[in-house]
């Protein structure tokens, strides 16, 4: 392939461009990698909220547990007891009951519980058996059918003993109560419920209750994300669980994936701006119009993840002001040509932002590209605020971001922001640079057999700048 200027390369940008191009053959960093979450459509499978809930026994997890359910009551809701996979005792064990230990992690059949959580994440109903402790087996008592929810609640005293079972939860909770309530409570509870006399009670608890508190559940403590001391008396702690809840529940489902992606919460003054900007009909006055208030919004969400340090100023009246100072350290980059549309957003929002510009364009059907960049000397210093409208494939993001990243920015100095993002780019940008943040507007649907964003606005550029595919005209970019 012959050498091109940068002078031919911008004027054979003057064709369509949009973030989602398909590039066959090109070698990506880390976008070969398997998508779980993600259909052949290429939508993405409800993940749902799972929570554990674990402490000593008797220390009040089953009331935090109905408590969560009752006030999440407009959400499907299941409860998963790890008591319902106790191993069922064999004949010789069933001899010796008294001296089996069921406070000990080998007492439980940890591969049916993940096999459950499994099916329950991948939308199957399960049944779930219910263990009988007077006969000491799981398939005595009829078993529970559960469906898939949006909110799964594990509860069980040594739930956060295996690794593989607290790696499935999005939220671990630890119910501390005193020792002396605790014993308390499973007298009561053992002789009522179970049909054991005190003495039992009182040897199962120093010989097995307590050493196995000591031992294997109060160090698993220390996974725990919260701690509710006094257990269901603590109505503070519960509201507060139940309130994050509701906002990650809120959260589409790839934010519950990737930490590190962002999406601007959703109004009927948002849904109104995107309904306007999809439509065909839409003319490139209004377009433009809002497509810039919408920019804005994605731009100033953005500037919000950035770095900042507290101020303290005099008001007018004399008083102390205690505020915060802007990152000073900052710039844009736009992807030519779609990404120069959010340039007036940034420098409105910024006084004297240096923005540079990088133009990555598909060479015929080979795949073959070309990269041209022109970038601030000392962006190795600065945060970046990369601007592309459009998240389609994620090859072409995959590319700007590894160019910022050869020109010395830290990865975690990068915030990408777009209007819209197929799960597809999302899956490919997050799993290659898992330290970057993206902000955007709104997921779609997923892409298209051309690749293109569905149900996505067109093709941006051509909308914003009032040009198409059969423009020849040279476009012309300041840099």
């Amino acid at each position: 392939m012959d050498s091109k200027s940068a002078v031919d390369i911008l004027e054979a940008s003057s064709g369509v461009h949009f973030s989602g191009f398909h590039l066959d053959g090109i070698e990506l960093r880390n976008t070969e990698v398997e998508q779980p979450t993600t259909s052949e459509t290429g939508s993405v499978q409800k993940q749902p909220f799972i929570i554990g809930v674990s402490g000593g026994a008797a220390s009040g997890k089953t009331t935090v547990c109905d408590m969560i359910i009752e006030q999440l009551r407009d959400q499907r809701v299941v409860l998963v007891n790890q008591d319902s996979f106790y191993h069922n005792l064999n004949e010789e064990e069933l001899t010796r009951v008294h001296e089996y230990n069921f406070d000990h992690p080998d007492a439980f059949d940890t591969e049916q519980l993940l096999c459950v959580i499994e099916k329950l994440k991948h939308d199957q109903a399960v049944d779930i058996p219910k263990y009988d402790f007077k006969s000491y087996k799981n398939d005595v008592l009829r078993t529970r059918r559960v469906n898939p929810s949006d909110v799964i609640i594990l509860e069980g005293i040594l739930l956060f003993h295996d690794t593989r079972v607290r790696e499935l939860m999005k939220m671990k909770i630890f119910v501390d109560t005193d020792a002396d309530v605790r014993l308390a409570r499973r007298i009561r509870r053992d002789t009522v419920e179970k049909g054991r006399d005190i003495r039992t009670v009182l040897d199962q608890y120093s010989k097995f209750v307590k050493p196995a508190f000591d031992d294997f559940i109060l160090p698993t403590k220390k996974y725990a994300d919260i701690i509710i001391p006094r257990g269901g008396d603590n109505h503070v702690a519960i509201d507060l669980i139940v309130q994050h809840i509701r906002t990650k529940l809120g959260q589409h489902d790839l934010c519950k994936i990737y930490p590190n992606l962002y999406v601007i919460q959703s109004t009927f003054q948002i849904r109104g701006m995107h309904t306007l900007i999809r439509d065909a009909k839409t003319t490139k006055h209004d377009f433009v119009f809002y497509a810039d208030r919408l920019i804005r919004l994605v731009v100033e969400h953005g500037l919000g993840h950035l770095p900042f340090t507290e101020k303290q100023v005099i008001t007018p009246t004399e008083s102390v002001y205690t505020g915060v100072d802007f990152c000073k350290r900052l710039c844009g980059v736009s992807v030519i040509r779609s990404g120069e549309s959010m340039e007036n957003a940034l420098r409105a929002c910024c006084k004297g932002i240096k923005i540079g510009k990088i133009l990555i364009h598909r060479e015929g059907d080979n795949g073959q590209q070309l990269i041209y960049e022109k970038l601030p000397n000392d962006i190795s210093d600065r945060h970046v605020l990369l601007l592309d409208p459009i998240l389609g494939t994620g090859n072409s993001a995959v590319q700007a971001i590894s160019l910022l990243i050869r020109k010395g920015v830290p990865e975690s100095n990068i915030i990408f922001l777009n209007l819209i993002s197929a799960p597809q780019g999302v899956h490919v940008v997050c799993k290659s640079f898992p330290k970057i943040k993206i902000v955007t507007s709104e997921i779609e649907i997923g892409l298209n057999e051309d690749f293109r964003v569905i149900p996505g606005m067109g093709e941006f550029g051509d909308r914003y700048f009032g040009t198409d595919d059969d423009d020849d005209q040279l476009l012309v970019v300041s840099v």
